[in-house]
């Protein structure tokens, strides 16, 4: 009787804690939410290749794209809690040198109001006969709103998805991001693309890149499977990525392939260069752990890579444009980075992504600086007030249906000017003196969050004539002065790149309520690097000083954003 009494209460309990999550399936979202994929619009699931696919490429080819390496899902939720269950096509979990967690299972970022990536460990999860679950609670709460944090879920990479579900707490906010508009990386590889054999999905090399640039990077890596053939670049390239990454030559190491490397790399690259200008980068066989026991293998890499280069040194020479090359011995592999003399292990990805990653920051001109405001990440510190998120894909599209001659980028001082934020200041003058300009503004953004909305599609897609930047009052509560004016120069060299025929403007910080002094001094720095920079400076925020060399109180709102006086009195040298 006893025990009939204990089974009847734990089998409440679990009913009671059923009932208090709510589920959310993503293929019932009204808009498309998987992330890193192609074709998502046309594959409704969590397959790599579009169901037209099949038959045009190989059976193998086929059936590796149903596996959903590289793909992910980002959501927004402040549950303390979160659960993922989910039923996979294949039952079979783990590989012999592959375990469960990488072959089949998820994994669990979180990203928090300044943009720092935090690995969240679940707390148990379970491979069961039928379904995996994942479990994560006792998730603290974010320290400065209560809107929670934003997630991102990496998907099994090696197996594929019939369905998942994603639980919160009952009352709790939850949305999930849309899927990116951002143009991706297209990495095109063998097993070690797809993720073998790292030990949970987001150590897959291509994952490392993902998330340390935060950009979309599709994942068309095929195990086994991926000797660049013209069938799969037939999809590949209708694709309209930022770059292209060919990571091909480990499946081309056989008798019947090594011949083909020089062959099939020059038809790759005019394959693609045929529909898309943008970079291609050509990545060596990073070869085996174990040649120096067996010197026959070292031979073949030796081969297959130098067939390689002679097609990149053939392409070049031939006038191909932007095509980039990584050596075997940049890659750098020791004998302790394999699982199996191929398979990298997690120190293996960790060394392929960084080498590569360096490499794609020089091609995208996205430099990783040696201080924090030189470091693109994102925020989301009012999410009570506006969706940064939301902000950032609206002023794209603004911006690539205006064409605008003349946009303005900034933090809260500008998206507060002329009521694109909830809070509104100085629309009179904006609409009388600065209609002509998108306003790029976010409330909140220091220096490396303006970094990465112009890394990340803002000033793409048209051509400006002028670009006013007014940023950096926000790092003067994070950031040293030398911190700030690097950081600024930095920015101002990525705005340039990304608008080479645009004036750029940069107006120095304005001056705030108890920093009059400091703002002084660092514009006077600001200035002499900005125009040594090439650059114009312009300080209109003099104007709201009084001889004291104090901010005029009547001319601002909180002694930080101007009204609608203040603003008037600095309008003209912005819009001039």
């Amino acid at each position: 009787m006893r025990r009939l009494f204990l089974s009847v209460v734990l089998l409440l309990a679990a009913v009671a804690a059923n009932a208090q999550t709510t589920w959310y399936d993503p293929m019932e979202c009204e808009y498309d939410v998987i992330q890193n994929q192609a074709f998502t619009s046309e594959i409704k699931g969590y397959s790599r290749l579009p169901k037209r696919a099949e038959g045009k490429v190989r059976g193998a080819v086929w059936g590796l794209a149903k596996q959903s390496a590289g793909l992910s899902i980002t959501f927004f939720t402040n549950s303390p809690q979160i659960e993922v269950r989910y039923e996979t096509l294949d039952k079979s979990y783990a590989m012999p040198h592959m375990p469960s967690t990488g072959k089949s299972g998820i994994d669990l970022y979180r990203i928090d109001q300044d943009g720092v990536w935090d690995y969240v460990a679940a707390n148990s999860y379970r491979f069961g006969s039928e379904l995996v679950s994942y479990r994560y609670y006792d998730i603290v709460a974010s320290p400065r709103h209560g809107r929670g944090y934003e997630y991102r879920i990496y998907l099994p990479l090696y197996n594929g998805i019939k369905k998942l579900e994603i639980g919160v707490n009952e009352g709790c906010d939850f949305r999930f991001a849309p899927t990116s508009q951002e143009k991706p990386i297209v990495l095109y590889g063998t097993s070690i693309a797809q993720g073998g054999c790292a030990s949970r999905p987001a150590m897959a090399w291509g994952s490392i890149i993902q998330r340390s640039i935060d950009m979309p990077l599709i994942n068309f890596g095929f195990s086994g499977n991926g000797p660049m053939e013209t069938e799969v670049l037939d999809f590949i390239v209708e694709t309209d990525a930022r770059l292209y990454i060919l990571d091909c030559y480990p499946n081309m190491t056989n008798a019947e392939y090594a011949q083909k490397v020089y062959p099939r790399t020059l038809a790759a690259v005019k394959q693609i260069r045929a529909k898309h200008d943008e970079p291609i980068l050509i990545v060596e066989h990073a070869g085996y752990s174990d040649d120096v026991a067996h010197p026959g293998k070292r031979e073949i890499v030796d081969t297959v890579n130098m067939a390689a280069r002679r097609a990149f040194e053939e392409l070049k020479a031939d006038g191909v444009k932007d095509i980039y090359y990584l050596t075997r011995k940049e890659l750098a592999f020791t004998q302790e980075m394999t699982v199996d003399g191929t398979h990298p292990t997690d120190l293996g990805m960790m060394q392929q992504a960084q080498v590569v990653e360096k490499k794609v920051r020089e091609i995208l001109k996205m430099t990783a600086g040696s201080c924090p405001t030189m470091q693109a990440v994102t925020q989301r510190r009012e999410p009570h007030i506006y969706e940064w998120d939301i902000r950032h894909n609206a002023i794209i599209s603004e911006a690539r249906e205006r064409q605008p001659e003349a946009v303005i980028l900034g933090n809260s001082i500008v998206h507060y000017w002329g009521g694109a934020h909830k809070n509104k200041n100085g629309e009179q003058v904006w609409n009388d003196k600065m209609a002509k300009f998108v306003n790029m503004g976010c409330g909140w953004d220091r220096i490396e969050n303006l970094l990465w909305r112009v890394y990340h599609g803002e000033l793409d897609g048209f051509k400006a004539k002028k670009v006013v930047v007014m940023i950096g009052v926000n790092n003067l509560g994070h950031s040293s002065d030398a911190d700030i004016v690097a950081g600024v120069r930095n920015l101002l060299a990525a705005v340039k790149s990304r608008q080479p025929e645009a004036e750029i403007v940069y107006a120095g910080i304005l001056p705030c309520r108890n920093n009059e002094q400091r703002v002084k001094s660092l514009n006077e720095w600001l200035r002499s690097v900005v125009t040594l920079d090439g650059h114009t400076f312009i300080n209109p925020g003099v104007k709201l000083l009084g001889e004291d060399g104090k901010i005029v109180e009547r001319y601002f709102k909180d002694g930080l954003h101007p009204n609608n006086d203040g603003y008037s009195l600095i309008v003209d040298e912005i819009a001039r």
